[in-house]
């Protein structure tokens, strides 16, 4: 059986629609930090596990999308007895809610490989649209090159009910928490 005219002529027009290249998260070298003050001293925690779906084009933000899904279970600072609680209802509530996750809205180049992405970030059901500053920065050939996302915003864990019942007290724990990323991304086109 051969192909007609048109179905060839129909699977060149496909071929040639622009679309975003899926990148690839490199997981050993990325982090997602959070930085919280517990009576005014400043408290360093990580998540262990996420993920990412990354269909970015640098040329053309606007069409591009990012989704992350962070396993509020593996959030952590390093202290056993904080490291226990932190799944309990009264804080990440990880029985019920699992997973936080983020959807990008709009992604805006700023110029010099920066870019702002908005989107809806989503905690114990709860959802707030933040804005993420970004800055990218690539190292290695055009066709192996990897690209360093760095980034840093701040939520109120009290929006998202982190912190439940005597820890809304802002005086023990402070509503604002800052999220530091750094993502390592393979397949970026060229900044």
């Amino acid at each position: 059986m051969h192909p007609t005219p048109f179905l060839l002529a129909t699977l060149l027009a496909c071929a040639a629609l622009p679309v975003a290249a899926q990148q690839k998260l490199v997981p050993s070298q990325s982090e997602i930090v959070f930085v919280s003050k517990q009576m005014g001293v400043p408290v360093e925690g990580r998540f262990r596990k996420f993920d990412a779906q990354i269909a970015f084009d640098p040329a053309r933000p606007q069409a591009s999308r990012i989704e992350f899904t962070i396993d509020t279970g593996s959030a952590g600072i390093g202290v056993s007895d904080v490291d226990l609680e932190l799944p309990k209802p009264l804080w990440f509530g990880v029985a019920r809610f699992p997973q936080a996750s983020f959807q990008s809205t709009t992604i805006k180049a700023l110029g010099n490989g920066k870019f702002d992405i908005a989107g809806r970030l989503t905690i114990k059901g709860r959802a707030q649209d933040v804005t993420v500053p970004v800055s990218l920065a690539q190292s290695g050939p055009n066709t192996t090159a990897i690209t360093t996302v760095t980034g840093s915003f701040t939520v109120k864990r009290l929006a998202f009910a982190i912190g439940e019942q005597q820890w809304t007290d802002t005086d023990l724990v402070a509503d604002e928490v800052q999220v530091r990323l750094r993502l390592t991304l393979t397949g970026v086109g060229k900044l």
